[in-house]
C-alpha cells in the first residue's frame, strides 16, 4: 500500500514524520465540530525550515532543466490523482477544517483545475524577441525560474490556496517549501505532499513543513528563498512585506478583506438577498472575499433585510460530517469569541440584531444586523464569521465615501437592473475584483486574482499572471559577429 493511502485513516497514527524527522513539537489535529483529536502531526521548527530550503535549493536546477513535457506530465498525473483520491481530500477537508461537503468538493475540483492549468503552463512561450539599435544583435527577454518559492497558507481554503501557488511555481521550474497552517496541516499539507510524491515529483523539489510563527519567520528570512507567496491576515502580511523588501525578495501577498456588497434601489431584491446570503455565510463566513458590509439603498433596505433574515433562518447548522449541513463549525474558540465581541459591541453602540447572534459549541447561527454605522466594529473589522451587517445609504456619492472609509480593497459586488449604471459605479469602487449582479466570493483558475490597499500588494494569482508572479525576467542578447569597440 502506498504512503498516500495511509492518510485515509482517521487515527492518531498519521504523522508528518512519515517522511521527515522534525525537531519541532507534536500537535493534535482537532475536529472543530466535535473537539475530537483526529491525528497527531509534528510541527516544523526554524531549523526544519532552514534544512528544507537548503534541500529545495539543491534540487531546483535539476527540476528546472527537465524538458517541459516531463514537468507537465508530472503535473497532469497529479491532476489525475487528486480526482482518484477525491474522497480522501474531501473527507479530511470536512473533518479537519469544518467545511460543508459542497465547499470541500468545490475546493477539490478547483485544485484539479489549478493543476491542469499549471501543466499547460510548461509549454507556453517563455519570452519575446525585441529589436536592437545595434546592427547584428538579437535581443531576447525571457522568463526564468526564481529558485526556491516559499508558500505560506491559511486554514480556511487550505487545499486550493496552497495549490494556486505550488502548482504554477513548480510548472515554471521553481522548487517549493510549503508551510501550511497547523490547523489544516493534513488537508493543506500532508495530502499535497503525498499527491506529488505519487505523481512522480523528484524528491526534495517540494518540501512540506507545517508550523507556527517560528517556522514562517524562518522561511521568510532565509536567504535562499527568492519569493514568498502568503495568504493570510493583513497584519502578518505587512510584516512579511517589510522583511521581503529589506531582503530584496519578491512577495505576493493576498490579505484580508471587508468586502462591499452593494444593493442599489433598482436591484432584484430576491436575487440580491440570495447572493448576499451566499457571500456572507458560505464556509461560516470564514473567507477573505466574504460579503462583510452590505450597503443597501434606504428605499429597499427593509425588504432586503427581511428576505436576508428569512434565508439565514432556513440554513441548517450542523456537523457536516454527519449529514446535510449549510453551516459548519467555526475553526476554533478564539474565532467564536471574536465574533461574539464584535456583535455585542455593535449592539451596545445601537445596532439591531435581526436574527442569529448566538452559538452552541463552535457552531454559530447565521446573523443579520441592521442600523449599522460605519464606525461600528461590525463594519470596521474583518468579520470572518457568519454575520451580515446592513448599512443603508441615500446616494451613490454617500455610498462611495462609506466604502472608501475602509482600508481594504479585495472584492465588491453591485446589484442593479441597469448594467450601465453598475459599470459606472464600479469605476468608483476601490477593489481588485468587482462582480455585477453576483456575489463577492468568486474565483476562477484562469483569471488573475488579488486586491488593493490592505488586501494585498497587487500580487496576482491565476491565468496569465502566474508566469509573471513565479518567474523573473532576463535579457539575453546575441551578436552574430563580435564588434570592435573604441577601447
Amino acid at each position: 500500500m502506498s504512503k498516500f493511502f495511509c492518510a485515509q485513516k482517521f487515527s492518531n497514527k498519521i504523522y508528518l514524520n512519515d517522511w521527515r524527522e522534525s525537531k519541532g513539537d507534536a500537535s493534535d489535529v482537532v475536529e472543530p465540530a466535535t473537539g475530537n483529536v483526529l491525528a497527531k502531526i509534528a510541527l516544523g521548527s526554524g531549523d526544519d525550515i532552514r534544512s528544507a530550503v537548503t534541500e529545495a535549493k539543491k534540487q531546483q536546477s535539476h527540476w528546472a532543466n527537465l524538458p517541459f513535457d516531463q514537468r507537465g506530465k508530472i503535473l497532469r498525473r497529479a491532476a489525475e490523482l487528486i480526482l482518484q483520491h477525491k474522497d480522501t481530500f474531501i473527507e479530511w477537508n470536512i473533518r479537519e477544517c469544518g467545511s460543508i461537503a459542497p465547499k470541500a468538493e468545490a475546493e477539490l475540483y478547483a485544485s484539479h483545475e489549478q493543476l491542469n492549468m499549471a501543466a499547460a503552463m510548461t509549454m507556453e512561450p517563455d519570452g519575446v524577441t525585441l529589436p536592437s539599435t545595434i546592427p547584428g544583435r538579437r535581443n531576447t527577454c525571457r522568463r526564468v525560474p526564481l529558485g526556491v518559492v516559499g508558500v505560506i497558507t491559511p486554514w480556511n481554503f487550505p487545499l486550493l490556496l496552497a495549490m494556486r501557488s505550488v502548482a504554477p511555481a513548480l510548472a515554471v521550474g521553481n522548487s517549493v517549501v510549503l508551510k501550511p497552517d497547523p490547523q489544516s496541516s493534513i488537508t493543506g499539507g500532508l495530502l499535497i505532499a503525498r499527491l506529488f510524491e505519487e505523481a512522480g515529483l523528484p524528491a526534495g523539489v517540494l518540501q512540506v513543513i507545517p508550523g507556527g510563527a517560528e517556522a514562517g519567520e524562518a522561511l521568510v528570512e532565509h536567504p535562499l528563498t527568492a519569493m514568498i507567496s502568503f495568504t493570510g491576515s493583513t497584519d502578518v502580511g505587512k510584516k512579511i512585506g517589510r522583511t521581503c523588501g529589506e531582503l530584496l525578495k519578491k512577495s505576493a501577498l493576498e490579505l484580508g478583506g471587508n468586502n462591499a456588497f452593494i444593493v442599489l434601489d433598482d436591484a432584484d431584491i430576491e436575487a440580491a438577498s440570495s447572493h448576499g446570503a451566499w457571500g456572507a455565510y458560505l464556509h461560516q463566513g470564514q473567507i477573505c472575499m466574504q460579503a462583510g458590509r452590505h450597503f443597501v439603498h434606504e428605499s429597499v433596505a427593509e425588504e432586503y433585510i427581511s428576505r436576508l433574515a428569512e434565508r439565514a433562518e432556513r440554513l441548517r447548522v450542523a456537523d457536516p460530517y454527519l449529514g446535510a449541513s449549510d453551516i459548519g463549525p467555526l475553526i476554533n474558540i478564539s474565532q467564536l469569541e471574536k465574533i461574539n465581541k464584535i456583535i455585542a459591541e455593535s449592539v451596545d453602540a445601537g445596532a439591531k440584531l435581526i436574527t442569529g447572534g448566538h452559538s452552541h459549541g463552535q457552531f454559530y447561527r447565521p446573523t443579520v444586523l441592521s442600523n449599522i454605522r460605519i464606525d461600528m466594529p461590525a463594519c470596521q473589522q474583518e468579520l470572518f464569521g457568519p454575520v451580515a451587517p446592513v448599512i443603508t445609504f441615500a446616494s451613490e456619492d454617500e455610498l462611495v465615501e462609506m466604502i472608501a472609509a475602509s482600508p481594504y480593497g479585495l472584492a465588491a459586488a453591485i446589484h442593479s437592473r441597469s448594467i450601465g449604471r453598475a459599470m459606472k459605479l464600479a469605476d468608483r469602487v476601490p477593489a481588485g475584483m468587482i462582480h455585477i449582479n453576483d456575489q463577492t466570493v468568486n474565483n476562477e483558475f484562469h483569471v488573475p486574482f488579488g486586491g488593493f490597499g490592505d488586501s494585498g500588494n497587487s500580487g496576482r494569482f491565476g491565468g496569465p499572471a502566474n508566469l509573471d508572479e513565479f518567474t523573473q525576467s532576463q535579457w539575453v542578447s546575441v551578436m552574430d559577429t563580435p564588434v570592435n569597440y573604441p577601447f
